[in-house]
C-alpha cells in the first residue's frame, strides 16, 4: 500500500472522537459494544494499563450520547437508536494516587 494511502495509528489517543474524525487506524469493537450496552448487566472492566479501557469508555460515552457521525460505517450504526440519548457522567481518576478516602471523597466531589 502506498504510504500516501495509509492511515496513522492511533498512540496514545484515548478519544473514540480524536481516532474517527483523525484519520486513524480503527478496529471495530462495536458488536462487543452492542452486546454490552444491551445486556443490562453490570461489569467491572479489569485489565492490565495500556489495555484500551479509556478508549472503550469513551466510545460508550459517545453512544449514549447519540453522536451518530462517529459511528457511521461501523457496526452499531444501524442497530442503534439515534434518537435516544443518555446522560453521561465522566469520572476520571487517572491524576495519580488518593493518599485516603478523604482525599478520593474530593476528587469525586470536585468532578462532579
Amino acid at each position: 500500500m502506498p504510504a500516501a494511502h495509509r492511515r496513522k495509528l492511533p498512540i496514545g489517543i484515548q478519544t473514540f472522537s480524536d481516532i474517527r474524525e483523525g484519520g486513524y487506524y480503527y478496529v471495530d469493537k462495536t458488536p462487543f459494544i452492542e452486546k454490552l450496552a444491551n445486556q443490562n448487566k453490570y461489569y467491572f472492566l479489569s485489565r492490565p494499563r495500556r489495555f484500551g479501557k479509556s478508549l472503550l469508555l469513551d466510545t460508550l460515552g459517545c453512544l449514549f450520547e447519540g453522536r451518530e457521525a462517529l459511528f457511521y460505517g461501523l457496526y452499531i450504526h444501524n442497530k442503534w437508536d439515534w434518537q435516544q440519548r443518555y446522560p453521561v457522567v465522566r469520572l476520571s481518576f487517572g491524576n495519580g494516587v488518593a493518599a485516603d478516602r478523604e482525599d478520593l471523597d474530593a476528587n469525586i466531589r470536585y468532578q462532579l
